[in-house]
């Protein structure tokens, strides 16, 4: 029994690769990848005396380390400063004038605002610090806009992942081979219940986060709404692709929840991606959740608007005409043997 059972663990290469890869891809994030602090911070400086602060900066080593001026403009004022936050341009903006300069803090990056505060504190009482976006800095008002993210993600990994599957299983796939429906139709119509469903649940789970936990809502809803749009259809795409190489119930479950965790650990979600390792750093910028949590957090915390948001938007659409189209040819694949198998049993 002891021979057999390693012989068919040996067949079964995805349990395979969970046993083997699946501990060592918890190693490696949570050896270089759990880090919640964050040890370089982005800083644009404005007003009159933006060159003699941005140098007194730049000169004392210990700040310098910790503080890196990436903008400089002497002809800036507070509305600047407040719109580079606002982009996500820096994570702190410094605003010089006759008195004393003026330390602006983007708290819808949580781990990043923490550690402003840090360095700010140890300027002394020569500057006044202010956080924007999340004053108290709350960990709900950053995690809610991420988890609507999740939710999403997990609704159309796992569940639609379960889709055409359940239709090889129960002998139903050589059904939809013979049908005057193209592969992509096909999808879109596995797909577009999950959709709205996903849909309903991401409406849900916003208006409740917004009321339980009082996250704002700055920003536009049509910007919202597109890039969960756009981001739902990403992920249901790697649902149905996920099903198209499953066999079994049993495997797509199994492949989904390898491509559910790296989404979780490695998308910025709970650590900041500015704080792992530049080895594994690269992995979160290849997973949709990474970019949805920035165009959910900029829209609900910082009301960020297209023009800054318009990036991670053109990626989650590259993501979806690139995963739609892997999955219609697999499914393409997959169907066509049994169409054939259904033709010359018709013959026959």
């Amino acid at each position: 029994m002891i021979v057999k059972e390693f012989r068919e663990l040996g067949r079964d290469r995805r349990t395979l690769a969970m046993l083997v890869a699946l501990p060592l891809l918890l190693l490696v994030v949570f050896g270089f990848a759990a880090n919640f602090t964050v040890s370089t911070l982005d800083v644009t400086v404005v007003g009159p005396g933006a060159d003699a602060v941005a140098s007194r900066i730049a000169s004392d080593a210990q700040t310098a380390q910790v503080l890196h001026v990436s903008t400089v403009d002497p002809s800036g004022t507070d509305a600047t400063a407040r719109d580079a936050l606002r982009d996500d341009v820096s994570d702190l903006a410094i605003v010089t004038g006759s008195g004393k300069p003026m330390v602006y803090i983007d708290g819808s990056n949580l781990f990043a605002a923490q550690s402003a505060k840090i360095a700010v504190a140890k300027m002394g009482p020569a500057v006044e610090s202010e956080v924007l976006y999340n004053p108290d800095l709350k960990t709900s008002w950053v995690m809610v806009p991420a988890i609507i993210g999740l939710i999403l993600t997990f609704i159309g990994t796992i569940i639609t992942s379960i889709g055409l599957v359940k239709e090889r299983e129960a002998g139903t796939l050589e059904q939809l081979a013979v049908m005057p429906f193209s592969p992509a139709e096909v999808i879109l119509g596995k797909i577009t219940p999950y959709f709205l469903l996903a849909a309903l649940d991401m409406i849900v789970v916003t208006v409740l986060g917004m009321w339980i936990f009082s996250v704002p809502f700055n920003g536009n809803v049509l910007i919202f709404a597109l890039g969960a749009a756009i981001f739902l259809f990403v992920v249901l795409g790697i649902g149905v692709f996920i099903s198209t190489i499953s066999k079994t119930t049993g495997q797509a479950i199994q492949a989904a929840m390898m491509v559910l965790l790296p989404q979780i650990l490695l998308s910025g979600m709970i650590f900041p991606l500015n704080a792992m390792a530049a080895g594994v750093r690269w992995i979160g910028y290849l997973l949709p959740l990474t970019y949805f949590t920035k165009i959910s957090q900029g829209v609900m915390l910082r009301g960020a608007g297209l023009n800054t948001l318009w990036g991670p938007i053109v990626v989650l659409i590259v993501m979806a005409v690139v995963i739609f189209g892997a999955a219609v040819v697999r499914l393409k694949r997959s169907i066509a043997p049994a169409g054939k198998a259904v033709v010359r049993s018709a013959v026959a």
